[in-house]
This record gives structure tokens, C-alpha cells and sequence, in this order.
């Protein structure tokens, strides 16, 4: 089988090609499902890991982005992105069936999990940075967001399907062989191993443009898309964005599981409600970036993640546990609606913003530069988390009278709880450098509100899922303007008294 690039593509060639990619996403996601999120959290914590170290696993993905420098260095010397991805994309799938291998051997320790993960990532991010190019050459712009939408709803069904069988799975092991419990997450990532190497054969089947890159110096490509305003803008929210975040939701699962003692199969139930609401969610997202803005997209369903973000810091301060389950299953289900929007319009704008001659090079400084921030998120919350361990804040309402008395807990924060709120105020720093970013074909967001309102009004599947959710950016910023008019009211009142 050739691996070589197509002077031109087909209508048939791309059709198979779409179809290929589908197929891979799907074998990603078993990937990802048996080895990623919580299943690689719980396994950390039974090789003893330490927050730092919950941490390092978490930035690990990131970290390894700077490597994407090597993905251009082969790209102009083979100009065949499909080799590459293909070739790399296997690569890394083989360390995932050796960590396996050796947990059952008895060799299992947090630092050759560390040790092994690292050339997963690492190869997964040369692959990565030219299956961007790749694919934002094979597939025709006009359609990047509704066939990503779709894409990612298929892999996140077999996500849903997949976890609900493993949260079975390990219920039953954890109840009857407990001392197992280990042994089979080995076994998962022996059998995601095998599968991602299937995945990258199918990938090798999709058909890839021919295209050339500069042959001009390495750093001189690397300046260009620092010199595009509009995309150096974009880099910095973009980076501003996934720091916030990554200080806080690297320990979503760790809080879950360590501070609440959650079982793991009530945090996999959370994670389904939350993807099959992004599943709900996706298309209808897809449909308004291709037809209006991407833009409006994150500034409409970014401000929901914050607060859902925020709503952590009151998860566990009610003595009721059927108050903190209910306030999980309302978090997970409007992380799930904005995620789904933040992810692929953040996607879809760096594609679009990415001039195509130049698509793999300004997608790469995106990705090192992006990842360098994203790296430090979950480091610094780590070490947070560690500082954190031993100090509390407590705000509680009491009434005393002589018939009744009764003590209101309003905010109750330690150790996890201090990065949840942090995380969330940076995240809302963050969202107003949106603003400066100008995308190619934008429309205004007030447009967009009104079309999305019109929709509502006549679909009330949408009402349900949206509501009033695009007035949420609105009240968020009136909410800051009345922050920054108190200090004045304050010191006015002082100076009266």
C-alpha cells in the first residue's frame, strides 16, 4: 500500500477518505476511553501517585506539543503529511500495550507509567500537528464544522457505550476480585494498544492532497504567524484559556475520587451525562460555525463553562449527599453543552485563521505555543493543590433565637475547592481577549443571538438545550462593571462616616 500524496482528489477519493477518518476517531476514542480521564487518574492513585505527579500526567499531553517542531522539519524534507501521521500515530500507540505488558509482569510504577506515556504523547504530537494539515486540506472548508461535529458525535456515543461497560466491569472486580483491580486497568491498555495500531492502518487508507512547504529557514517560518496580528491575538487568548482551565480540571476526577470518595463508577456515570449532552449539542454548534461565527460560538458558550467551573467550589460543602450528587449532575450536564461549542469553534477558528499555504507552520506555533500554557496549568495546580492541603475558608450563616437555631454553610473551600475558584477567575480574564480576535467571515454576535432566538422559538429541542444561554457572556460582564463601581461606593462611604 502506497502512502504517497494525490496530485488531485476524486469526489470518490474523498468519500473514502471521510469515511477512514471516521473510522480512526472512533479507534482514537477506544483509545482514549480505556486509557485517558478517569481510568488513568485511578490507575495513577493505585501506583501511589502524589498530586504533582496527577499533575505531570495531566501536562504530559502538552508538554510534548513543543516536539510538533520535528512534524515540520519532516514534512519539508518528505512532503508526505500522511507518512508521517500514519507512521507516528502507530508509534505511539505501541507504549500503551508495553505499560500493560509490564503492570502484569509486576513492573508497574507511577514513574514507568510517566516514563512510557510521554513517548505516547510525544509521538501522538508529531502526528498530530500534519493530520491537521492534512485534513484541512482533504476536507473542503464549507464543511469543517458540521463533519467534526458529526465525527465527534460518533466517537462520543462509543465513548458513552464503551465506559458504561467498563464502569461495570470494574465494579464487579473492585466487589468480587479487588486485588485484580489493577491487573485489568493493564489489560485495558493492552487492548488499546492493539486497537490504535488498527486505527492508524485504517488512516493510511484516506487520501491526501499534494502540497509543499516553504523550503525557507525553520525560524523564519516559525516568526510568520507572529507577525499576522489578528493570529497572535488568537494565540494569546487562546493560551490565556487553556491555562485557566488546566489548573482546575485536571482534578475534577482526583476531588471526585480522593476528596468525596466517590465510587469510580458514579464519576464515569457523570462523564456519560456530560458527553451525551455535548452529543445533543454538536451538530446544532457545527451548524451555526459554518454558517456564522465561530467567534460567537465560544463567546456564548464560554461564559457557562466558568460558572460551571465556579459551581465546583460548592460541591461537597452540604452534609447531604444527594445535594452534592444533584449539583454534580447539573455541572456535568452544562459542561457538557459548552464544551462541545468551545472545542470545535476553537478547532475550527485556528483552521480558518491559518492561511492554507501555510496551514501546517502556523498550526504548529499555535499548538507549542498553546501547549507551553497548557503544561504549566495542571503543574501549578498541583502545587496549588499541595499549598492548599492545610487551609480552609469557611463563610456560614447562623440564626440563634431561644426556639430555633441553625448554622447555613455559604462557601466552605479547601485544598481542590481554592483551584476551582482560581481557575474560574482567570477563565473569565481570559474570555475578554476574545474580543481582539478578528475571525474571516465573522459575524456580529448580537447577529448571531437573534438568528439562534428565532431558532429557539421555533424548535423546542433546541429551547431545552440553549434556553437562555446566549445572554450568559451579557450578564457576566455586568457583573464586572458593578465589581468595579464598588470600590469607589465604598471608599464614598468611608469618608461620610
Amino acid at each position: 500500500m502506497t502512502l504517497k500524496p494525490q496530485n488531485e482528489l476524486t469526489e470518490r477519493d474523498l468519500k473514502r477518505g471521510l469515511v477512514m477518518v471516521i473510522w480512526d476517531g472512533l479507534a482514537s476514542e477506544v483509545v482514549t476511553s480505556l486509557t485517558g480521564g478517569a481510568f488513568l487518574v485511578a490507575m495513577a492513585l493505585l501506583l501511589g501517585a502524589n498530586n504533582v505527579q496527577i499533575g505531570l500526567l495531566a501536562a504530559l499531553p502538552m508538554i510534548t506539543n513543543i516536539f510538533q517542531l520535528l512534524s515540520i522539519v519532516l514534512v519539508r524534507k518528505y512532503q508526505n503529511r500522511r507518512a508521517i501521521s500514519v507512521l507516528c500515530l502507530a508509534s505511539a500507540r505501541i507504549p500503551l500495550a508495553i505499560i500493560g505488558v509490564l503492570v502484569l509482569l509486576g513492573g508497574g510504577s507511577i514513574h514507568m507509567l510517566i516514563f512510557f506515556l510521554f513517548f505516547h504523547f510525544f509521538f501522538s504530537s508529531v502526528s498530530g500537528l500534519s493530520w491537521n494539515s492534512w485534513m484541512k486540506d482533504m476536507i473542503p472548508e464549507k464543511m469543517l464544522g458540521e463533519y467534526f461535529s458529526r465525527r465527534s458525535r460518533y466517537t462520543q456515543t462509543l465513548n458513552v457505550a464503551l465506559s458504561i461497560v467498563l464502569a461495570l466491569l470494574l465494579d464487579f472486580i473492585r466487589s468480587r476480585y479487588p486485588a485484580h483491580e489493577l491487573t485489568t486497568f493493564a489489560v485495558f491498555f493492552m487492548v488499546a494498544g492493539i486497537i490504535g495500531v488498527i486505527g492508524a492502518y485504517l488512516l493510511s487508507r484516506a487520501p491526501e492532497p499534494q502540497s509543499y512547504l516553504s523550503k525557507a529557514r525553520l525560524f523564519t517560518l516559525l516568526k510568520m504567524p507572529l507577525k499576522n496580528e489578528n493570529f497572535r491575538r488568537l494565540l494569546v487568548f487562546n493560551s490565556a484559556w487553556v491555562f485557566a482551565l488546566n489548573i482546575a480540571t485536571p482534578f475534577f476526577t482526583v476531588f471526585m475520587l480522593q476528596g468525596m470518595g466517590l465510587p469510580l463508577s458514579y464519576i464515569i456515570v457523570l462523564t456519560i451525562i456530560s458527553q451525551l449532552c455535548s452529543i445533543m449539542t454538536l451538530r446544532m454548534w457545527g451548524i451555526f460555525s459554518d454558517r456564522y461565527s465561530n467567534k460567537s460560538i465560544i463567546a456564548i458558550s464560554a461564559p457557562l463553562y466558568i460558572l460551571c467551573i465556579l459551581a465546583w467550589s460548592f460541591v461537597g460543602i452540604y452534609s447531604r449527599m444527594y445535594i452534592n450528587l444533584g449539583l454534580l449532575v447539573l455541572i456535568h450536564v452544562f459542561s457538557g453543552i459548552s464544551t462541545a461549542g468551545i472545542n470545535l469553534s476553537l478547532t475550527n477558528i485556528g483552521l480558518k485563521l491559518a492561511p492554507k499555504e501555510d496551514a501546517i507552520v502556523y498550526l504548529s506555533v499555535k499548538n507549542i505555543v498553546t501547549a507551553v500554557f497548557s503544561a504549566l496549568g495542571p503543574l501549578v495546580g498541583g502545587v496549588l493543590a499541595d499549598y492548599f492541603s492545610d487551609k480552609s475558608m469557611e463563610i456560614r450563616f447562623e440564626w440563634d433565637s431561644p426556639g430555633f437555631d441553625k448554622a447555613f454553610k455559604l462557601i466552605s473551600l479547601h485544598q481542590w475547592n481554592f483551584l476551582f475558584l482560581i481557575g474560574a477567575f482567570l477563565a473569565l480574564c481570559a474570555l475578554e481577549l476574545l474580543n481582539r480576535v478578528k475571525e474571516t467571515g465573522e459575524v456580529e454576535k448580537d447577529v448571531v443571538k437573534r438568528i439562534m432566538r428565532t431558532r429557539i422559538k421555533t424548535n423546542m429541542k433546541d429551547a431545552i438545550i440553549i434556553g437562555s444561554l446566549i445572554t450568559w457572556n451579557n450578564q457576566l460582564r455586568a457583573i464586572l462593571k458593578l465589581r468595579k463601581k464598588r470600590p469607589t461606593t465604598s471608599s464614598s462611604a468611608t469618608t461620610g462616616k
